[in-house]
């Protein structure tokens, strides 16, 4: 096998270790690139940033896909921010109010709502946790509860679907990965395959209502809990919640649930009526189809949702549109920090970083354990950073590679580093969807930290468990065998919770 030994890990390595340090994903993909280019080049700075830019970065605008995959996140970019500033989220959640009469169905209704505002996760906090804080408040929820479901609703849930800005994103990635090392299978093809084993997403998602219909509550969450059912104090004495409730976002009655509901309609029918038309779901559908498909149909999305802002006399036109330029604006850093990544995967792919470490693995470890490994150091690495893009960005160009290589199942090892990456990004303290959860559900951000991080820790060792299964098997059923050892896993701590209440 051909590689650089010891020194191919070096660029990763600098990667990480700058992500946790800096928290800045470009910084740290750009350093690992530039250390990278400066080995192959031989030591010369100069050489090294000349070719870092000239065969690193200008080829991945160059060529035609990665063109594509950008322009498609710009439209993306633009829709959402319409979504989000229409009040469409905030009209829909709050006509759901008047029905909700019981705990049962606020949490519930806030979980739903957080899947309804699946196209923006750093927007489901900020839309969901105010209109339902009041709601939580009378019914006696504590807003760590509240806190907990809407970031449950965020990140984890945004990223099973192909179609959105994460999406798109991942598939960027696996595409430059699969052109590297000559695998032609569709890219959108693969990330839906990959869904059964975004073990720890789906796992954060299912565990929602699992919790609320069986009232069962364990560790920092149950005392939050009590304390709001008995005392109904919102707050712990101590507690600094980031957002007071004065500050809540009020909801406006000219904001109607068809901004929402109606973009969001003409999106689906557009995009599954193209795909349908290239043998979707019969064929596989090429990676530049789907992208053409999925820009047509945001861009048609977008226009309807201008056209009800205009008729409702939500804002101007003028203004509209510069909230659609601006919603673009915001993708530059995606985008940025997107072709860094496909710079550092090829810079990983020509020192033959996973090549080495498949030499390292080959015969000293089981094959099958190697995606319960990738979704450790995933989770470790996603935690320290808080972030998931970078830790897709950094791990996938060494997981595809070795999975292939190795011939472990390569579905199931991006569905571990995909989980992995979810893991930090639902429970680190400096991410930014746990941040925005904190202050969209007004609590202290320490504890939804606290009480949160029991349930992502049983999330974590069950999929750790269901990644061990499936690294085995190679089955989409292993599923199944997660989801029940997590169901197992809440009945008995919850009960060991109650025992010991009963004791005190």
């Amino acid at each position: 096998m051909e590689h650089m030994g010891i020194i191919s890990l070096i660029p990763p390595i600098i990667a990480v270790i700058l992500a946790i340090i800096t928290k800045n994903v470009v910084i740290s993909l750009f350093s690992g690139v530039f250390i990278g280019v400066l080995i192959l080049v031989g030591g010369n700075p100069l050489e090294a940033t000349m070719s870092t830019i000239g065969n690193y970065v200008y080829p991945q605008l160059s060529d035609g896909y990665n063109a594509g995959i950008l322009v498609l996140l710009f439209f993306i970019g633009g829709f959402v921010a319409l979504m989000e500033n229409s009040g469409g989220g905030a009209a829909l959640a709050y006509h759901a109010i008047k029905y909700i009469n019981s705990r049962a169905k606020a949490q519930v209704s806030a979980w739903i709502g957080g899947i309804i505002i699946f196209f923006s996760d750093l927007g489901t906090p900020l839309i969901v946790g105010p209109v339902f804080e009041n709601v939580f408040d009378k019914l006696k929820i504590s807003r760590e509860k509240l806190a907990w479901i809407i970031d449950s609703t965020s990140s984890p849930f945004a990223v099973l679907i192909p179609f959105i800005g994460w999406g798109v994103y991942i598939m960027g990635l696996i595409r430059n990965e699969f052109d590297l090392i000559g695998i032609t299978t569709s890219e959108f093809d693969t990330l839906v395959g990959v869904i059964p084993f975004q073990f720890y997403a789906l796992m954060a998602v299912i565990m929602v209502p699992l919790v609320t219909m069986t009232n069962l509550d364990f560790g920092p969450m149950a005392k939050a809990e009590k304390r709001v059912r008995e005392t109904g104090a919102l707050y712990w004495p101590e507690s600094k919640p980031l957002r007071k409730p004065d500050e809540q976002q009020k909801y406006t009655k000219g904001s109607k649930a068809i901004l929402i509901w109606l973009p969001l309609l003409v999106l689906f029918i557009t995009l599954f009526s193209l795909m349908i038309s290239y043998g979707f779901p019969f064929e596989q559908v090429a990676g530049s189809d789907f992208r053409i498909s999925l820009t047509t149909a945001y861009l048609f999305a977008a226009i309807t949702i201008i056209i009800l802002m205009l008729v409702f006399k939500i804002k101007k036109f003028n203004a509209i549109f510069d909230i659609y330029t601006s919603g673009m604006q915001r993708m530059t850093y995606v985008a940025v920090t997107l072709v860094l990544a496909w710079a550092l995967g090829t810079v990983i792919s020509e020192m033959g970083t996973a090549m080495y470490i498949v030499e390292i693995i080959e015969g000293n470890i089981p094959i099958f354990i190697i995606p319960a490994l990738l979704f450790l150091v995933g989770a470790i690495m996603s935690l320290a950073s808080g972030t998931s893009w970078g830790t897709f960005a950094i791990m996938l160009p060494i997981a595809i590679p070795m999975a292939v290589t190795l011939d472990a199942h390569l579905l199931v090892c991006i569905g571990a580093v995909l989980s992995g990456g979810i893991f930090g990004d639902h429970t680190s303290p400096i991410s930014d969807t746990t941040i925005l959860s904190s202050t969209g559900a007004g609590a202290d951000h320490i504890d939804h930290i606290k009480t949160q991080f029991p349930y992502a820790m049983l999330n974590g060792v069950v999929s750790f468990i269901g990644f061990i299964a499936a690294g085995i098997t190679g089955s989409a059923w292993t599923l199944i065998l997660t989801a029940v050892l997590l169901v197992v896993a809440v009945v008995g701590l919850s009960k060991i919770q109650k025992n010991r209440g009963q004791t005190a």
